[in-house]
């Protein structure tokens, strides 16, 4: 934004005193790089030099030492730290003693860089304001937690221009920068350059007295013989952070990359005032500005919300902006069905473009170059609640006829209100919530969206614009059926402490059925088994239980609530060992996946149950609802792809598509055979020609070394094939068990041929 060529002597004076620190003293180094990146150094041009204070200045180097900005940067990163007072006038005094070293004198504008705590042992106004009367600019730039009134008064009129904070570097440069700009010292690239204000606060540690309480002593008495007891005040001190309210300065220039003609999320470089090269994602490398266009083809509002507050920053407002006027020039074609709107919050929320209320592209282009930025508070939950309510204007439309509506919101600033309670009411209101953030608020994204999928992040710029067809496409997707021609073996695990409570179970339940509901549920399909746990793990049903949607969706609403503490570590187990087996109904060769959804009590000793679900073929998807211990249900969860992170149990229902896409995802995964094992009794599993045998144990054998020698085998020739008719009522022929009523068949079985292992499939009766 500036190239400063002029005559000029800069000189840093940079604070190394004890009070400032080796760390902070680094990041004033680190500033004064950044400065020197804008300055045109050259012997005839701009000189540079530095000096250190603290009990004594010391010459670092002198402005007449280097000709090149390499140099001078180079000698900066040597420079080593001190320690001491910080005697700021000694420092002042020797520059009004000897000028500044190596300078042009008063030949050549002289600029003083003061870098510094603001802490002088000394008084400072006096000398800083001989130096000001010779026709030297002070600017003051604080450090750490700086004495702010030494500062300004160390600084040139107007203070506000010439009072920096070295903390925030890229702030602070770029205040310098406009500030030379704006002066006769330097000249912008551009004479189109516009110096802006924005608000901004500057923060401080002081240290502040404070009345303690009152405490006997000793006073001194009139007459000779006495002595006056009375009670005192006494006071403590403690240090206490303020913050500064303040205006900064920003220079923004026209450039050939304004107009963004760079399409479908390709990055504009500029090269020269008025040349440009788009660097293009992969799909549109051969096309000129990385056309063609990407055009939403689906019919969908979309009303952007863009964070404009303090700590939102205005690069952050900046880049948001650019995002959206790219997205609607890849977007908003001729064919395009879709309607854009955009609104900006801090404290509260400005609808500045109405969804579809402009003429045409560049028109919306135009009303997003005048948006400005606020500062002020981060209240994202405000916002969403005032977008739901009157965010979209009358968009036309009832039923079926109405477009979907989706909002974007774009913020890399964390909320200081609750944003779970208004984001539940949006989705309520049938709002696609989609947000897009640094790595930073991922978490908080993702409680506002219902969940990972519905959030993308970046890391700059031109990751940021590689995001326009990632939001095309969730823009347009559309929930899909549940996976019906894919066989899956899937167990639901629900948590059914008391930590959860009758009526969110029973929320649980109602999730779970509606997801049942996607899925053609019989033996050679998907099976559907259900575990409960609370003080102690039951299975509801197993895996061949229940042989349609039907039988399963009843068996679901019969599921107890239990109660108790529970852990979720125990139930997996229980999965491990009992559930998702063989001999429990799972198939062999078929996808299998467990389901946690579970409000976050009890998950602290489930991590290597679930570990060890995975490594024996089994996928793992884990739903946490509420305040949860999200660090334990991550370690739980395992890949980040596998966790679904809820507000409220009455949101579940928002969250179903994506639970059926993980499902639908892992059944199509390649299975291994022999995972989970399909022998039993320990026989191992050998994969052999694309199918697996068992290898038995001694004393067992069968497919699945599943038999042995049973006290039946006098009766029954090994090998041969028993056929028994059985009538309820009555005495089965040639036995010496009957069947009668209220007696299930799969019991007598099992009594009649206790100790002789049937084949898995056999015991479902």
């Amino acid at each position: 934004m500036m190239w400063c060529s002029a005559a000029v002597d800069v000189l840093f004076l940079m604070d190394g005193s004890h009070s400032v620190g080796k760390g902070s003293f680094e990041r004033s180094k680190h500033f004064a790089i950044t400065v020197c990146d804008a300055l045109d150094i050259k012997p005839r041009k701009v000189r540079v030099g530095a000096i250190q204070f603290s009990s004594a200045p010391r010459l670092e180097f002198p402005l007449d030492a280097f000709s090149t900005q390499q140099e001078v940067k180079a000698e900066i990163k040597r420079m080593v730290f001190k320690g001491g007072r910080t005697e700021t006038s000694l420092a002042l005094k020797y520059l009004l003693r000897k000028g500044f070293p190596g300078g042009r004198n008063a030949s050549v504008p002289q600029v003083l860089i003061i870098v510094t705590d603001g802490r002088s042992q000394g008084h400072v106004a006096l000398p800083a304001k001989q130096l000001k009367q010779r026709g030297v600019t002070v600017f003051t730039v604080g450090i750490r937690f700086p004495r702010w009134e030494e500062l300004h008064s160390l600084a040139s009129e107007p203070r506000e221009r010439h009072v920096l904070m070295a903390e925030q570097v890229e702030d602070a440069a770029n205040g310098l920068f406009s500030t030379l700009s704006g002066s006769a010292i330097c000249t912008t690239t551009s004479p189109d350059c516009k110096v802006q204000p924005h608000p901004c606060e500057r923060k401080t540690l002081e240290t502040v007295r404070e009345l303690a309480g009152l405490a006997p002593c000793w006073r001194g008495s009139r007459s000779t013989d006495a002595v006056l007891a009375a009670l005192c005040p006494f006071s403590s001190w403690k240090r206490v952070f303020f913050t500064h309210p303040t205006t900064c300065y920003r220079t923004s220039c026209p450039g050939p990359c304004d107009s963004q003609p760079c399409q479908n999320g390709g990055t504009c470089v500029p090269e020269g005032p008025d040349r440009y090269r788009c660097l293009c994602p992969p799909a549109f490398g051969g096309e000129a500005n990385c056309a063609p266009n990407l055009s939403l083809e689906c019919r969908v509002d979309v009303l952007f919300l863009l964070a404009s507050s303090a700590d939102a920053t205005p690069e952050g407002f900046q880049w948001a902006k650019a995002f959206v006027k790219r997205f609607v020039r890849a977007a908003l074609t001729g064919d395009s069905r879709a309607r854009v709107g955009v609104a900006r919050y801090g404290a509260e929320l400005t609808v500045a473009v109405p969804v579809g209320e402009y003429q045409d592209v560049p028109d919306l282009v135009r009303s997003l170059d005048s948006l400005p930025f606020d500062g002020g508070a981060t209240l994202t939950g405000r916002a969403l609640r005032q977008a739901a309510e009157r965010g979209f204007g009358s968009a036309p439309g009832t039923g079926l006829d109405r477009p979907r509506r989706a909002v974007v919101l774009m913020t890399e600033a964390r909320s200081q209100d609750e944003v779970a309670g208004p984001a539940g009411f949006a989705r309520a209101r049938e709002l696609l919530l989609l947000g897009m953030g640094s790595e930073d608020v991922r978490a908080e994204l993702e409680v506002i969206t219902g969940g990972p999928e519905r959030v993308l992040t970046y890391t700059g710029p031109r990751d940021l614009f590689d995001q326009i067809p990632k939001l095309q496409g969730k823009l347009c997707s559309r929930p899909r059926p549940g996976c019906q021609a894919q066989s899956l073996d899937l167990v639901f695990m629900l948590d059914a402490s008391v930590s959860v409570g009758p009526e969110n179970f029973a929320q649980m339940q109602s999730f779970v059925r509606s997801c049942a509901l996607r899925f053609d549920v019989n033996p050679d399909v998907t099976q559907i088994g259900l575990v409960v746990y609370g003080g102690l793990v039951q299975t509801a049903f197993g895996l061949d239980t229940h042989l349609s949607r039907a039988a399963v969706l009843r068996a679901l609403s019969q599921a107890p609530y239990l109660g108790g503490v529970g852990s979720a570590g125990t139930a997996l187990l229980h999965i491990y060992d009992k559930v998702m087996t063989v001999q429990g109904g799972a198939r062999p060769g078929v996808p299998k996946a467990v389901v946690v959804v579970t409000g976050g009590s009890g998950v602290e000793d489930a991590a290597v149950p679930a570990q060890k679900l995975r490594e024996n073929g089994v996928s793992v998807l884990v739903v946490g609802v509420g305040p949860v211990l999200r660090e334990a249900l991550r370690r739980l969860a395992g890949p980040r792809d596998a966790l679904i992170h809820v507000a409220t149990y009455a949101d579940l229902s928002h969250h179903q598509d994506a639970l059926i896409e993980w499902m639908c995802r892992e059944a199509k995964q390649p299975v291994n055979l022999c995972k989970p094992s399909p022998c039993m009794n320990e026989g191992a599993c050998v994969l052999h020609s694309g199918s697996y045998r068992c290898e038995c144990q001694g004393g067992w054998e069968g497919p699945h070394c599943e038999n042995r020698e049973c006290g039946i085998s006098s009766h029954i020739g090994a090998g041969r094939v028993v056929s028994v008719l059985l009538f309820p009522g009555t005495v089965a022929k040639g036995g010496s068990r009957a069947l009668t009523e209220g007696v299930s068949l799969r019991s007598f079985i099992r009594q009649t041929f206790s100790g002789c292992p049937l084949h898995p499939r056999c015991h479902a009766g």
